[in-house]
């Protein structure tokens, strides 16, 4: 039977983590979910099960953000190697772990209490990280450029997968700003600034004159902060994703184009 509890996300309090003791609370075949929850899956088979931990190092892909991969394995040395990871659509807060046991000439499997250590792809999360920083990097400069510029301007959505990295902007952004919007992403990488994680509440929205970036309160549990990611000297964002240290670390951010579309604007980029 599944676990109802919220999954602690631990890689939102430390994203520098790279393995994790935990302890399975819920194990079901593919077959056995919902189907809201199979569809989060479009490659699921009989040969998958969906495990549900106390707490989990693995970021489950939203926010623009893929979702980490690795492994997990049990004290007696079974494996599992966790290919997806989605947020829950029926359990509000649980975090799901997609994959299969790979443990060689064996069908052992984990049992609900079992204690397992988590274990991230870290090059994988190091690069989308890198990614989802400079993704507000970029944000922080075409607002600083052309929000008093560009009617109607506001920041919309991002998605920060490799190889389809882009932001997106209400307005119209003619492509004559693609070298000023370079420069200013340059200078923030260059600057070297520091990239901080915060937890707030309404009011400290408010007392910075940042309204307009206050979360829709049903994000988060009752009695809990939103988080914030603050680039200092640049942007602060609400985000649930994981990041690097500073603005250096995003490496050499590259302003890819500029399109249209609708009255709105997708500047795509790259990190090298």
């Amino acid at each position: 039977m599944a676990s109802t509890a919220r999954t602690y996300l631990a890689f939102q309090h430390n994203s520098s983590l790279h393995t994790l003791k935990a302890i399975v609370t819920s194990i079901r075949p593919f077959a056995a979910l919902e189907e809201a929850n199979r569809q989060l899956f479009k490659s699921g088979t009989d040969a998958d099960h969906v495990l549900v931990t106390d707490t989990t190092i693995f970021h489950p892909q939203g926010g623009g953000q893929p979702s980490d991969v690795g492994t997990m394995t049990s004290q007696g040395g079974e494996s599992f190697a966790v290919a997806a990871v989605r947020m829950d659509a029926v359990s509000d807060g649980q975090v799901l772990h997609f994959g299969r046991f790979t443990t060689p000439g064996t069908a052992a499997m984990f049992a609900e209490g079992d204690a397992v250590t988590q274990t991230i792809d870290v090059e994988k999360r190091l690069l989308y990280s890198r990614l989802h920083t400079a993704g507000h990097v970029l944000g922080a400069a075409v607002r600083h450029l052309l929000e008093a510029e560009v009617p109607g301007f506001d920041e919309l959505k991002a998605s920060h997968f490799p190889d389809a990295a882009s932001c997106e902007f209400q307005g119209v952004i003619e492509g004559k700003w693609k070298g000023p919007i370079q420069d200013k992403v340059d200078e923030y990488v260059t600057a070297n600034m520091p990239v901080e994680i915060g937890w707030w509440d309404v009011e400290d929205f408010r007392k910075r004159g940042l309204e307009r970036l206050i979360p829709d309160r049903s994000l988060v549990p009752t009695g809990e902060k939103f988080r914030v990611v603050n680039i200092v000297g640049a942007e602060v964002y609400p985000c649930g994703g994981t990041h690097v240290e500073s603005t250096a670390l995003c490496g050499e951010t590259k302003v890819k184009k500029i399109s249209r579309s609708k009255g709105t604007s997708r500047v795509s980029y790259a990190v090298n």
